[in-house]
């Protein structure tokens, strides 16, 4: 092969190859391409939901559509008298005789006003029966209850109970009425979800989530001594309004009904009465008008590993540390500084422990207190008395 021919060889292998070269650039092009314009194996952008998904309901919803619709608004009125009218009879100072005889002709008397106020409650009966707080009906004139339907009814006072700040209203037409189911308060465990609904600043079927943060709370704890409750401590967000609104689980069940909420230092958690013991008091109002409290007239601490040599260290229990005079306590033989360790059998662990096991008791039975005095057991029977009796 000539020089010629060996240069002719060369270009048209060069040109050969030039043409594959661009075939492999495009071919390089295309796959880039398609890595930048695809979804990426490990991208952080959220992958397509199927639509059957998008539509899929959180447990929220279906407990709210277990309960919601029977969460109603209770608005009040109520009279307020001025100083004024409360001297004298109804009327009477607008009779011209009265002003004449006592020369009160051009004086400005105040006058009476009235006053409204807004809470929640929850229907739990075909009936038509409503549980709310005592405090949101208490001294009230007139109730209109408002229906998530827009109905608006009025409604009644059955009874009231102050010590458990609980009351049960009944509506005055026929219905239907949607209801709400009553769950378990015995069952719940600190972390359980909680749901609150109600109406808090007059903001209608307002919904708050959050857990339960603690069980069988003593009210005294929070500055309160005139009730008689122990109650359910949540972090679901509980507002002026939601007073008397539910306390719902996962389920849609009512768990508790929402009491008051703490302001001031260690705001941000809510309180609820357990369903439970609602529902017990609810069944008194609606029988008798009234609610009992069994009580044998004591004041109770934890036993904070209090020794003894009968019975080894404990740290269960609860001490005595005040008998009401004349109480069935005080006529059972029982003294401060005793240390309650059963009931009917049953070991006491907390003071609350002691309050449901009264409270369990119904006016007719004696119980069986077993108590630790001096590092000796001692078995004392005890009749309790309703508490409204010793105030008499």
């Amino acid at each position: 092969m000539n020089g010629l021919e060996r240069t002719r060889f060369l270009i048209g292998s060069l040109k050969i190859d030039h043409q594959n070269y661009l075939k492999i650039f495009f071919l390089i092009i295309l796959f880039a391409s398609d890595l930048i314009f695809s979804q990426p194996i490990y991208s952080s952008e959220p992958l397509l939901t199927p639509k059957q998904n998008l539509n899929k309901q959180s447990f929220v919803s279906k407990a709210l559509g277990v309960s919601g619709n029977a969460v109603v608004t209770i608005e009040t009125e109520r009279k307020v008298l001025s100083s004024a009218d409360r001297m004298f009879p109804p009327g009477v100072l607008n009779d011209p005789y009265f002003e004449r005889l006592f020369g009160l002709r051009g004086l400005q008397v105040p006058r009476s006003r009235i006053e409204k106020g807004q809470g929640s409650g929850v229907i739990f009966s075909k009936e038509g029966l409503v549980l709310t707080n005592a405090h949101v009906i208490a001294k009230t004139d007139q109730l209109i209850v408002g229906l998530s339907d827009g109905r608006r009814v009025v409604g009644s006072v059955v009874g009231q109970d102050s010590l458990t700040d609980l009351a049960v209203i009944k509506l005055a037409d026929k219905g239907p009425w949607p209801t709400a189911p009553l769950g378990n308060s015995d069952d719940l465990k600190v972390g359980d979800w909680a749901i609150a609904v109600g109406n808090p600043f007059g903001l209608e079927n307002t919904v708050t989530m959050g857990i339960i943060s603690n069980l069988n709370r003593d009210v005294a704890q929070l500055g309160i001594s005139d009730k008689r409750i122990d109650l359910i401590q949540t972090d679901a967000a509980i507002n002026p309004g939601n007073s008397g609104g539910p306390l719902l689980n996962s389920y849609g069940e009512v768990i508790g009904i929402n009491t008051l909420v703490r302001s001031g230092p260690g705001a941000g958690l809510g309180f609820a009465i357990p369903i439970n013991r609602a529902r017990k008091i609810a069944q008194d109002l609606i029988s008798t008008g009234k609610a009992a409290h069994p009580m044998i007239g004591v004041t109770l601490s934890s036993n904070i590993k209090q020794k003894s040599n009968f019975l080894s260290q404990r740290e269960n229990g609860a001490i005595i540390k005040y008998i009401t005079p004349n109480g069935p306590a005080e006529k059972g033989g029982l003294k401060v500084d005793d240390l309650i360790i059963s009931i009917d059998g049953e070991t006491i662990f907390t003071p609350a422990d002691v309050v449901q096991k009264i409270n369990q008791n119904n006016l007719k039975d004696f119980i069986k207190i077993k108590i630790v005095r001096n590092n000796r057991a001692h078995m004392k029977i005890i009749k309790p008395i309703d508490i409204y009796q010793l105030q008499l």
